[in-house]
């Protein structure tokens, strides 16, 4: 008689039972390699369609400082080849005819007068100013870097007070790499560009080295370390902010150069009078060191565009140039000019505030563009969301607009009004002031004495011809509009100026 072997079947149907638990976990265990991989692979195609950014901003370039917008004595093969391949704003503006101002509201998307970052750090009050970029402003590096992009911040910061704390330098605020970053605002510790700079964040060179150059090379190093992430590299220049100086090969360039041009004093030099007083300013570009500082921040940008062009992300990066103030013409040596516009760094004239502006977005933009639309530098904050394909936010660059609809040639302009609020004696002689760009007109309203200017900027580039009493309803529009806005912001005025 045949028994019934219980041990024999049940060993049978564990055998089975642990076969098929393991071919399920099998196919489980593929099936989830699978699904990893492309994971995997689509986050290393979402890093490859991210774009990186290189944003270049020089210290002190003026509008009329490179030969893409005109100089003849200046010579910027590299940024010329730059415009050549992007597009080229003729009306970008910064926000103020000082530096810290600009380079808070580039970062904030904000208005100086909103966050009452009105003067450059250091600089005398009257009215008081926040001197430290507020903590509670959420940057774009710091949208970025919760994007998962690494972000690196090389050069001048000066976005804190000289007392300041180190909670207020770059690798605090939305940078992961920080060189050179921290309060001093310029080369004035040695006076001169060349190694020891005892800067902190910067390791002193060895003797003679030249600060452009050397920032260059920390540039090219960051990108061989960042290339296989997607990536922000803020390259803010020292250049063309004095102490002049240069290498003395580049300079003897320039010199040889001026010579040539034979220009006496009463060419290079002229005289303008305003509000009353008589100053000069330089009319002519030939001043050697400074040719010399302009090509090497030149040399500088051709040697970062040729890095990316090596590592094979050139045309996935977007490149940005733009500077935080005109260039300076009417004090402090006069090193440069900027004709036809009027005045320089520290007015509110387009000298002082009318910038060059170039971006490359390669894939995106035609080659060799020209805009005249009228832009600012908070206008870079939602531009360089969009281009990450980050949602906007109004409710932190409350000034800005994305530049997007003006690059893919959906959109004419951006902007039928841009306010300006310096309301600061400036270093430059320039008085407190305060403005309104609305269309072709532009209206100035100086402080000190309730002055109007009224100039029609696409006739008058040169703000030559004061329409004020001749226009007065164009005038008393502008001045309303300028009002309400100082309302909005909650501007700040000089002692004895009452805004109504």
């Amino acid at each position: 008689m045949h028994r019934f072997n219980m041990t024999c079947y049940w060993t049978d149907f564990m055998a089975v039972s642990l076969y098929v638990r393991f071919t399920i976990a099998k196919r489980l265990i593929l099936v989830f390699a699978v699904l990893l991989l492309g994971c995997v692979d689509s986050y290393a195609q979402d890093n490859q369609t991210k774009p990186n950014f290189i944003f270049f901003l020089v210290d002190d370039m003026g509008w009329m400082d490179i030969g893409a917008n005109g100089s003849s004595f200046y010579e910027t093969p590299n940024i010329d080849g730059l415009a050549k391949a992007g597009v080229r704003f003729t009306q970008a503006y910064a926000a103020s005819p000082v530096c810290s101002p600009t380079r808070a509201s580039i970062l904030t998307g904000r208005n100086p007068a909103r966050i009452k970052l009105t003067q450059w750090i250091g600089g005398p009050g009257n009215p008081d100013y926040v001197r430290n970029l507020p903590l509670e402003e959420e940057l774009f590096p710091e949208i970025l870097q919760q994007a998962g992009y690494k972000t690196a911040f090389i050069g001048k910061w000066h976005l804190n007070n000289v007392a300041g704390e180190q909670k207020f330098w770059p690798d605090q605020q939305g940078f992961d790499i920080n060189i050179g970053g921290h309060y001093r605002g310029g080369l004035y510790l040695k006076n001169s560009y060349f190694s020891p700079w005892d800067i902190p964040n910067l390791k002193n060179g060895t003797p003679g080295e030249y600060m452009t150059d050397r920032l260059t090379q920390e540039a090219v190093q960051l990108i061989d370390t960042l290339k296989n992430k997607p990536f922000l590299l803020y390259f803010s220049f020292y250049s063309v902010h004095a102490p002049f100086d240069a290498p003395a090969d580049r300079i003897e360039k320039y010199t040889k150069k001026k010579e040539k041009l034979g220009l006496s004093d009463e060419d290079r030099f002229a005289e303008e009078t305003i509000d009353g007083k008589t100053f000069t300013f330089r009319a002519k570009q030939d001043h050697p060191t400074y040719a010399a500082m302009v090509e090497s921040v030149d040399r500088a940008v051709g040697t970062v565009l040729n890095k990316l062009k090596e590592t094979g992300i050139e045309d996935n990066t977007v490149v940005i140039f733009f500077s935080d103030n005109g260039g300076l013409s009417t004090s402090e040596g006069t090193p440069t000019a900027n004709t036809p516009l009027k005045t320089g760094k520290g007015w509110l004239y387009e000298g002082g505030i009318r910038e060059p502006a170039i971006i490359r977005w390669p894939g995106k933009t035609d080659s060799g563009r020209v805009s005249d639309a009228l832009i600012t530098s908070m206008d870079f904050y939602p531009t360089i969301l969009e281009m990450a394909g980050l949602p906007l936010r109004p409710d932190l660059h409350a000034d800005g607009k994305s530049l997007v609809p003006l690059l893919e040639k959906k959109a004419d302009k951006i902007h039928d009004v841009a306010y300006f609020h310096y309301p600061h004696l400036s270093n430059q002689k320039g008085s407190p002031s305060s403005a309104i760009r609305d269309g072709d007109y532009k209206l100035i309203v100086f402080l000190n004495d309730s002055r109007l200017e009224l100039y029609h900027i696409k006739n008058d580039i040169r703000e030559m011809h004061n329409l004020a009493d001749k226009l007065p309803d164009v005038r008393d529009e502008l001045f309303s509009k300028l009002k309400k806005w100082w309302i909005d912001v909650d501007a700040r005025f000089p002692e004895g100026y009452t805004p109504g």
